[in-house]
């Protein structure tokens, strides 16, 4: 799998992640190639991970087995449908790492193309330890799959959907969801501040026990409610602050903030579909 040639037209944040835990799981660099405008983002890849930069779409595209499309959504359409003509001829593997970029729009710019992965990330791959959703429809044969989930294995854990529909689910709890506990650790953060402790103490009382429990919610066989319960003593502490987030119904305010993301994520779709 290894020499198979991969190729990155965007070269920001995301791709760069894929690039370093590729190269670590063995893939060779000089079968890597980017293509990314900025200069200054080329010559940090180039002098980073030793692979192949360049400004050309094309000259990437011609030289590719697997296509990575990492630019920005909005301008999706401006960079595919140039390479429309020269995707017929190669028929390279693409996978899409661009949130809200639907497969038929996608399709529809590369000219009825439809070897085509859409995939759902989320910042933590930036540290190998991301969560990835992907999706193709019938005519992404087994081994196009296989190749891009290895591919999107590099920085985290993968799972497929069966409907593209789901994608939009996929955002509002991984795609999104770090925010949200970002979220949760800024508000316990200020709450050890207002209750004396130093903001270092706060922050990192905060930081090891959301891992800590993101850890053991990872190795045990209990799921999420069996966890809580069993360090929620009766008439201790952990209950008494509990109750307070039953009594202002913290649950039924997540299910209402996730899908207000997943119909946003919808509207998104549509609103990039018709930019062109």
């Amino acid at each position: 799998m290894s020499k198979t040639s991969i190729g990155f037209i965007g070269g920001g944040n995301m791709a760069s992640s894929l690039i370093g835990g590729l190269i670590a799981d063995g893939w060779q660099a000089d079968c890597i190639s980017v293509s990314d405008p900025d200069n200054q983002c080329r010559e940090h890849l180039s002098s980073r991970f030793s692979v192949h930069t360049t400004d050309n779409n094309l000259s990437i595209l011609n030289t590719s087995d697997v296509l990575v499309l990492a630019v920005k959504p909005q301008v999706m359409a401006e960079v595919t449908q140039p390479l429309a003509a020269a995707v017929q001829q190669n028929a390279p593997l693409i996978i899409s790492i661009a949130a809200g970029i639907n497969m038929a729009d996608l399709s529809r710019w590369l000219d009825g193309y439809h070897n085509i992965v859409r995939t759902m990330p989320n910042t933590p791959a930036m540290v190998q330890s991301g969560a990835t959703a992907l999706y193709a429809d019938s005519s992404v044969d087994q081994a196009g799959r296989d190749l891009a989930e290895t591919v999107m294995r590099a920085v985290g854990l993968t799972l497929w959907v069966e409907k593209e529909s789901l994608i939009d689910a996929v955002t509002a709890i991984s795609g999104s969801g770090p925010a949200y506990f970002f979220y949760i650790m800024e508000a316990m953060e200020q709450a050890g501040i207002d209750m004396g402790l130093s903001a270092e103490s706060a922050r990192l009382l905060t930081i090891q026990t959301a891992f800590g429990a993101a850890k053991m919610a990872l190795e045990s066989d209990d799921d999420p409610g069996t966890l809580r319960q069993k360090v929620t003593s009766p008439g201790g502490t952990t209950e008494r602050a509990l109750s307070i987030m039953e009594e202002n119904q913290l649950k039924q305010i997540f299910g209402q903030a996730l899908q207000a993301a997943c119909d946003r994520s919808q509207e998104l779709a549509k609103i990039l579909g018709q930019n062109t």
